[in-house]
C-alpha cells in the first residue's frame, strides 16, 4: 500500500482510483464494509482502491481538552486498511484552514482535481466542509454534474441489532467489556508502542514485565487482563500468552497510565522492541495491597486466571 501525506502532483498511477474516505478509527465492521463496498466497485471498474482519511483526528481539533481517544493511531490504522487490501492511502493534514474549507472546495479540488476520483464511497452518516455542510447527498448530487459516481453505505451491524461505532468501542472499552469492544472491530483491541525501561518491580516480584506507555491510545478500563503479545518485527508475529496491569498501578503510583505485560514462558529480551497487546479479557480492577506478600499472591492468581480465560 503506497501512502501519500498530500494531493499535490500525484503520481499517475494515483489518480482515477475508487475513494473511501472516512476517519476510520478503529477500522471496525462496518468500516470495513465502507471499504469492501469500495474495493467491489473498484475491480467492476478495473481501477485502484484507495482511502482517503484525515490526520490528526478531526476531534482533536475541535475538542483539544478532551482525553485520549483514539482506538487505532495512525500506524496502526495503515496496517489494517493494507490487510483488506487497499492500495492506496491518501491522508490529508487537518487544521483550522482545511476545517474551513467549503463542502464544494472539497469536491472539486481534492476529489476531482487532485485525484481524479472514478467512483467515491462513504458511510450513510459522513459529514465534510466547513460546520461539516457536505453530506453523502451532497456528492452524489456533485458527482451526477462532474462525472463520479457514489455509493452511501447504510449502518452495518451484528446479528442481534447493535451497531458498529468507533463511538460504542469506546464505552465498551471504558467500561472494561473486551469482547464487546472486539464483537465491533472484528479483532481483540490492541495497544502497541516500544518496551521502556521501568522501575523493575515487577522483575523483583518475580514476574518481569514489559512496559508500554499509553500514548494517544485511549484509556480503557484501569485493571487486570488476559493479554496476547507479539514483537513486530515486520515479519510472522508469534504471540504469546500473558497478563498486564493497565493503570496509575496503586502500589507504586505513575503519573501517566502505563502498560505492563508479563508474558508467560518468555524469557527473550523485549527492551526497545515494538511490542503489540491484545486486551482479551477484563480480569479485575487494581488495588493497593497491604504487603508484597499479598500483592504476589494476587498476581499468581491472576496469572491462572489468564491463563484459564486465554485456553478458552
Amino acid at each position: 500500500m503506497q501512502i501519500f501525506r498530500h494531493t499535490e502532483n500525484l503520481p499517475a498511477a494515483a489518480r482515477g482510483a475508487v475513494v473511501a474516505i472516512g476517519n476510520f478509527d478503529g477500522v471496525h465492521r462496518g468500516h470495513q464494509t465502507v471499504v469492501a463496498a469500495a474495493q467491489a466497485e473498484a475491480r467492476r471498474l478495473g481501477v485502484p482502491l484507495c482511502v482517503l482519511s484525515f490526520e490528526p483526528h478531526p476531534r482533536s481539533l475541535f475538542r483539544p481538552d478532551d482525553p485520549p481517544f483514539r482506538l487505532t493511531p495512525f500506524r496502526i490504522k495503515a496496517r489494517l486498511l493494507e490487510a483488506l487490501g487497499v492500495d492506496l492511502h491518501v491522508v490529508l493534514h487537518f487544521d483550522q484552514a482545511f476545517a474551513a474549507r467549503s463542502a464544494e472546495d472539497f469536491i472539486e479540488t481534492v476529489l476531482v482535481g487532485a485525484l481524479g476520483a472514478r467512483h467515491v464511497v462513504v458511510g450513510y452518516d459522513f459529514c465534510f466542509g466547513h460546520r461539516r455542510a457536505g453530506t453523502p447527498e451532497t456528492l452524489t448530487a456533485f458527482g451526477r454534474l462532474l462525472g463520479f459516481g457514489v455509493t452511501i453505505v447504510t449502518q452495518a451491524s451484528d446479528e442481534t441489532g447493535g451497531l458498529f461505532s468507533s463511538s460504542r468501542a469506546r464505552e465498551l472499552l471504558a467500561e472494561g467489556d473486551t469482547r464487546g469492544a472486539a464483537e465491533i472491530l472484528g479483532r481483540p483491541w490492541e495497544i502497541e508502542g516500544r518496551v521502556e525501561h521501568g522501575d523493575k518491580r515487577g522483575r523483583e516480584l518475580g514476574f518481569p514485565t514489559a512496559n508500554v506507555e499509553l500514548g494517544d491510545f485511549l484509556r480503557p478500563a484501569y485493571g487486570i487482563y488476559a493479554v496476547r503479545c507479539a514483537v513486530d518485527e515486520g515479519g510472522p508475529l508469534a504471540w504469546h500468552d500473558g497478563v498486564a496491569n493497565l493503570g496509575i498501578r496503586p502500589m507504586w503510583r505513575t503519573e501517566a497510565p502505563l502498560l505492563e505485560a508479563y508474558l508467560f514462558d518468555f524469557s527473550g529480551d523485549l527492551y526497545h522492541r515494538h511490542l503489540r497487546v491484545q486486551l482479551v479479557e477484563w480480569l479485575r480492577g487494581e488495588e493497593k495491597f497491604d504487603s508484597l506478600e499479598a500483592l504476589v499472591a494476587q498476581i499468581d492468581r491472576d496469572c491462572e486466571a489468564a491463563r484459564q480465560v486465554l485456553a478458552r
